[in-house]
């Protein structure tokens, strides 16, 4: 498995981190913007390019490595009884979506009504779950996976579908910020896969998009959500009118 995509995720990181920008990368390179971005969009990194970037930090190769290692030890995912934990207390389930979304605790205490001692105790639950290092004064840590994700069909991620979904698709999608694409055609079976792996890129782009952002003052960042689903489909009463409606299996 390529080592290049954690690498410089890695890197983007420590970049955030010390609040430094393509641009002064790019300075510090002697190099044009649009060639720093181009590196850390593209699949190959040259070592001497790499031994550069991390000059730029003051870091090893191997101090890199390291922290690309650290990351990988962290949790992608909850267990089936963790998440369900989780989503049978509403608001552990809102700090856990709060701390993911970089909000602090001064921050989560101003906009909801939660008191300080019940709000430490979902902290501490968090903390629990690996979710969060709960440091003094109430300060916090998200620790997970950058790919962090919710298990598919799991406890949560049904409540998303049954509660969340339907409310997010109540919508026009025609106000600020708000868009619906939609198209059907015919895809092969090779032209499936790869819009599947197109559809997980730009979810990544979205996570490190929220990752940059999260430097950003609340009131600058906004909830956004963003659903993509693709799958073989035909229209039910379509279906329903085929002499054989399982003849044509994915």
């Amino acid at each position: 498995m390529s080592q290049i995509t954690p690498l410089l995720a890695t890197l983007k990181r420590e970049l955030k981190s010390r609040g430094l920008t393509y641009a002064d990368v790019a300075r510090a390179l002697e190099v044009s913007e649009s060639s720093i971005k181009r590196t850390f969009s593209a699949s190959r990194l040259e070592l001497g390019r790499l031994e550069q970037l991390c000059h730029t930090l003051d870091l090893e190769i191997s101090d890199l490595v390291q922290k690309m290692l650290e990351q990988r030890n962290r949790i992608t995912t909850l267990t089936e009884e963790q998440e369900r934990e989780v989503v049978e207390n509403p608001r552990l389930l809102l700090m856990a979506i709060s701390v993911l979304n970089n909000w602090t605790f001064e921050e989560i205490m101003d906009t909801y009504l939660l008191d300080q001692h019940e709000a430490v105790q979902l902290l501490a639950a968090l903390d629990r779950l690996k979710i969060i290092d709960l440091l003094p004064r109430n300060k916090l840590r998200v620790i997970v996976a950058t790919d962090f994700r919710w298990l598919p069909n799991g406890p949560i991620q049904r409540f998303f579908q049954e509660q969340v979904q339907p409310e997010f698709m109540h919508s026009t999608f025609s106000g600020p910020g708000e868009v619906m694409l939609f198209r059907s055609g015919m895809l092969s079976r090779a032209s499936n896969a790869i819009m599947s792996r197109k559809m997980e890129r730009l979810l990544e782009e979205f996570s490190e998009l929220h990752n940059e952002d999260a430097g950003m003052p609340l009131h600058e960042r906004f909830g956004s959500s963003i659903m993509l689903a693709m799958r073989p489909w035909e229209l039910g009463v379509f279906r329903h009118l085929r002499r054989d409606p399982g003849e044509k299996a994915f």
